[in-house]
């Protein structure tokens, strides 16, 4: 396992365990984070994480992100 963090661009995973308190893997887990899920890295600006996940864009902060293990 390893952070989303450390996918190259252009590269699919799936989702191994979100980490983090309640209230945030809460909210990763309704912009569809959801261990079992599978993830696209479209690319990172600043360490930020734009990503295709459930047919949507998301951009996810590095904080985040090193939550998501993959």
């Amino acid at each position: 396992m390893m952070p989303l963090t450390m996918i190259k661009p252009g590269s699919r995973a799936s989702i191994k365990k979100v980490g983090g308190r309640e209230e945030t893997r809460q909210f990763l887990a309704t912009l569809g984070f959801i261990p079992g899920s599978y993830v696209t890295v479209i690319t990172q600006i600043n360490g930020n994480v734009i990503v295709n996940i459930k047919e949507s864009r998301v951009a996810v902060s590095r904080e985040m992100a090193v939550k998501i293990m993959v």
